[in-house]
């Protein structure tokens, strides 16, 4: 399938997002103060800070106790031991640590720095020192926002859940994609053929953390305060599955 334009726009003005708050409304509304809809092909790709203070899953720091192992690591790498409990308790696998760096295999799947525990653009409350833990299950978080966005607007569309994390070999955070519902994550190309007929043997591409990078230039890191991004002109197959096709199994992953 070839592709020779997209389009992608952010909704401004999206309001702070607090715990209970329904993001399929708040979407909505979103869309009718920029006199936007969804059409049909349409992706919403929603950056994961959205969901995760939907679902309430701020953690006060002053109600952890570290373990052992925690206090341990927090010397090694010079961290807040709540912080490392916290990354601890939400990750199977320390891959790799130094001052200032831990690096864990996420319980979703995922390998990146302090297991996506955030306190950037997370909300003050008096009295508590709160971060911010990735939800519990993006792709059904994805599945169930795309379900309700299609009832509403009576279309076929995909739905991506983003974060921002950093790369091994590389310098730099990209936008990649924890959850994904209605899109093929994964782009196998194998056996297609390249521009002088012979058969692709190992490309596949990673369509959904791509769109998930795109969309993250218009979300931004700072106080943009536009987590919505729709992404239009794609229309590509939907394989039914979701972001874990993205994930490397550990035996075939050369950094750990």
């Amino acid at each position: 399938m070839s592709l020779s334009k997209m389009t992608l726009f952010s909704l401004p003005g999206f309001p702070l997002v607090k715990p209970g708050d329904d993001l399929t409304f708040l979407i909505q509304e979103a869309l009718a103060s920029s006199k936007e809809s969804l059409l049909a092909g349409d992706v919403v790709v929603i950056a994961q800070k959205v969901f995760s203070k939907a679902q309430n899953r701020y953690v006060d720091l002053n109600n952890i106790v570290p373990s052992e192992e925690a206090v341990k690591l927090a010397e090694e790498t010079q961290k807040d031991p709540r912080v490392v409990e916290l990354i601890l308790s939400e990750s199977t696998e320390v891959v790799r640590h130094r001052p200032g760096v831990m690096v864990v295999a996420h319980r979703l799947g995922m390998v990146m720095a302090n297991a996506g525990i955030d306190a950037s653009n997370v909300d003050p409350h008096e009295g508590q020192e709160r971060v911010l833990l990735l939800p519990k299950n993006p792709n059904n978080d994805c599945l169930r926002m795309r379900k309700a966005l299609q009832k509403i607007f009576n279309v076929d569309l995909a739905v991506i859940m983003n974060d921002s994390v950093g790369r091994a070999w590389r310098l730099g955070t990209a936008g990649i994609a924890l959850g994904a519902s209605g899109i093929s994550p994964l782009w196998d190309l194998r056996g297609k053929p390249d521009l002088f007929g012979r058969p692709l043997l190992v490309s596949q591409t990673g369509l959904a953390d791509e769109i998930s990078a795109a969309a993250s230039i218009l979300q931004g890191q700072g106080n943009e305060g536009t987590p919505i991004v729709i992404v239009r002109g794609l229309h590509f197959p939907d394989n039914g599955k979701d972001a874990s096709s993205l994930l490397r199994a550990k035996d075939d992953d050369l950094f750990r």
